[in-house]
């Protein structure tokens, strides 16, 4: 049997209110750049009252799965915005993250991949949502701009951008090569005794 690459530790699960916390902020993050983004609005107003789910099981270490299951759970206001949908009601929409770690995922971040992803349900949505992951970026220079003014925004998105390019060009060959020669590697088993006596 292969061993993963990346496994997560044994880390306690943190608190039901911290993790309710941590999925309010990445709704307020998606909708602070679907404000920026009028035709994104645009086009999931059409979906208002729509339900999605986004579910990525490797991404969570096993305990905090267990508390709290490993989706998102979205609905489509009328505004054209996102909100937590808190009831039973089935989901239109279900997009499952399909890489099989977050090294995996890191690295087609590094390579400027889209992450594998399985859809299921609702085909116009489906089509919307895909569209919005191929159209709308976070424009993050603009949100540095606004706390530390134009010019050291351009410099450390410059610097951001010179660091992931040198990760890109340096590092993610050597991940590579690590994981294939780990996979590639014979399963080791316990050292043999050498047989001296005590």
């Amino acid at each position: 049997m292969d061993k993963p690459l990346f496994s997560w530790p044994r880390l306690p699960a943190p608190p039901a209110w911290w993790l309710d916390e941590l999925r309010n902020r990445v709704v307020l993050l998606l909708n602070h750049v679907l404000q920026q983004e009028p035709e994104a609005r645009a086009r999931l107003r059409r979906q208002a009252g729509k339900r999605i789910t986004v579910r990525a099981p490797t991404l969570l270490p096993a305990a905090w799965q267990a508390a709290v299951g490993d989706a998102l759970r979205l609905q489509v206001t009328a505004a054209g915005l996102l909100a937590l949908a808190r009831d039973a009601v089935p989901d239109d929409l279900t997009l499952t993250l399909q890489e099989p770690s977050p090294l995996a995922l890191l690295q087609r971040a590094l390579a400027a991949d889209k992450p594998a992803v399985a859809i299921a349900g609702d085909v116009q949505l489906a089509a919307e949502v895909a569209w919005l992951i191929d159209h709308v970026r976070w424009d993050v220079e603009e949100d540095l701009a606004r706390l530390v003014g134009d010019a050291l925004a351009h410099t450390w998105v410059q610097a951001g951008r010179r660091l992931a390019q040198a990760l890109r060009t340096h590092v993610l060959p050597r991940v590579r090569a690590l994981a294939e020669r780990a996979a590639r590697a014979p399963a080791r088993g316990p050292a043999p005794s050498s047989g001296a006596g005590a």
